[in-house]
């Protein structure tokens, strides 16, 4: 028995083909746009996510003709809490508005100002900021109203294939949740916070968990893809949930960190804290909460980074990375804030910026590159310190995703953390957690934890304590750099 795992990621698009119970049958992937037409803006298409979708379902059955016949069901992953208007035909009226978007700050402002923030805070289980859907619809409506006045539906982006694949529309209980929708204790959408985001509560489609059984594959969607007509679809997972679900976050205190196009940070919790500095969610395991934080950029702030220091090269990133190994811990006084698309937690702050401090003539790419894995490291130990603050205890730390292949950065996350860190191999992302809810959803599998078959346990990488000064006056540094700047990021201008 197969099934198959779509993730509608920030820079690709990524399926996966399973056979039940514990083999990676074949792999797909095809390269995905993100568009930053203004200082702050990060929009995707997503005709082009469909278009992605059509060759990698052809591309994972033709690698195992056996599944044509066997497959159990299919699920999407994706970013979230991304923004895809349509209009009456199911037709997209722009370009998503992508979950790092920062354009809406005045907005922000405005609703903050004017709402009682505790008490969103409270029902919604996440606060008011950037991620939140309301302060980019009411940028549309002061921008765009002719946009919003079309739009009769309004999804994610994993929630948008979904529809394309089976014509029902409905949204995934987190992207409602972290889009500022749902009420965290009943479950159920809130007229409160839709009101509060100025939109009709007929463009929200039904909640639905993520092993929910959506609809089916319909004939257009067949050709398209060549999946059977009639194949079950589930409702979807967001992306970090599906990969901290595949990873094997269950036990308390579990924390992975995802180094992909953002770098995000997540632990299992059998307890919801709500924090206004960090995000919540559901956990894929009925019971369970995820309490995560998420960088507006982390791979992406690299693969930039890379463009300028190595263009043209075709492995960029482990020549930088052998550069990077050569330099001290702290960077010899290089300091970088790594946020190019503001930054998200725990700061929540759409008009920081990247910037790089304390260069001088001796430094060199290295250096550049060194001190960016760092930032992201300590950007992350941020949140930590955040988890510890509220009752969240750090037990283990995994760590997955395309970053974590980089054993020099790696290295340099575990000696920031001051804890050993276990680098997962064989994880192929979200995908293979979308794939497994859709084993769960339609019955092939009751064993939630099975997904775990497909992921191997990787190396340790222990702290080297000789770092652990450096690290430490390098983090206070950071944190102050930010708070001293951030009076001139809100300069207009």
């Amino acid at each position: 028995m197969f099934a198959i795992g779509l993730d509608i990621g920030t820079t690709s698009t990524i399926g996966i083909l399973i056979e039940l119970p514990n083999r990676v049958a074949a792999i797909a992937a095809r390269p995905a746009a993100l568009r930053s037409p203004h200082p702050g803006w990060a929009e995707a298409d997503p005709l082009q996510w469909w278009a992605n979708v059509g060759e990698i379902c052809r591309e994972l059955l033709d690698a195992d003709p056996r599944a044509r016949d066997a497959l159990t069901g299919i699920g999407v992953a994706g970013m979230l809490p991304a923004l895809v208007l349509l209009d009456a035909t199911g037709t997209p009226l722009r370009p998503s508005i992508q979950q790092s978007d920062a354009r809406c700050d005045a907005e922000l402002a405005e609703l903050i100002a004017r709402t009682d923030t505790a008490r969103f805070l409270a029902i919604a289980g996440n606060g008011l900021n950037q991620q939140v859907a309301a302060g980019k619809l009411h940028w549309l409506a002061r921008h765009e109203p002719a946009v919003l006045a079309q739009a009769k539906t309004l999804l994610g982006s994993y929630d948008y294939i979904s529809y394309r694949l089976t014509g029902v529309p409905g949204v995934e209980r987190n992207w409602a949740l972290e889009a500022g929708f749902l009420d965290l204790q009943t479950g159920l959408v809130s007229d409160e916070l839709v009101e509060l985001a100025g939109i009709a509560p007929g463009l929200l489609p039904k909640v639905r968990a993520g092993h929910d059984l959506l609809g089916t594959v319909t004939p257009e969607a067949a050709a398209h893809t060549g999946l059977p007509a009639g194949l079950p679809v589930i409702a979807g997972s967001a992306d970090h949930i599906a990969s901290a679900y595949a990873a094997g976050l269950v036990q308390e205190g579990d924390v992975l960190l995802k180094f992909g196009g953002s770098a995000d940070i997540l632990m299992a919790s059998r307890t919801a804290r709500p924090d206004q500095r960090l995000y919540l969610d559901y956990h894929s395991v009925p019971g369970l909460y995820v309490p995560n934080g998420c960088m507006a950029s982390g791979g992406s702030m690299l693969n930039w980074l890379a463009e300028i220091l190595a263009p043209g090269e075709d492995r960029p990133h482990a020549r930088l990375d052998a550069l990077a190994a050569a330099i001290p811990a702290g960077s010899e006084g290089v300091a970088v804030l790594p946020y190019p698309l503001g930054e998200k937690s725990p700061l929540h702050d759409p008009l920081a910026r990247a910037t790089f401090t304390g260069l001088s003539l001796n430094h060199g790419a290295g250096h550049l590159w060194r001190a960016t894995l760092e930032s992201i490291g300590l950007a992350l130990r941020h949140h930590a310190e955040v988890f510890r603050e509220i009752g969240h205890p750090i037990n283990r730390l995994l760590a997955s995703d395309g970053g974590s292949r980089s054993l020099v950065w790696m290295q340099i996350v575990a000696d920031i953390f001051g804890q050993p860190i276990r680098v997962l191999t064989d994880h192929p992302g979200s995908c293979l957690g979308a794939a497994w809810l859709a084993a769960i959803g339609t019955g092939a599998s009751r064993d939630w934890h099975g997904v775990t078959n497909f992921v191997g346990a990787g190396r340790v990488l222990h702290p080297n304590p000789a770092h652990a000064a450096a690290y430490d006056l390098q983090y206070g540094r950071f944190r102050s750099l930010y708070s001293q700047l951030r009076p001139w990021f809100a300069m207009p201008g």
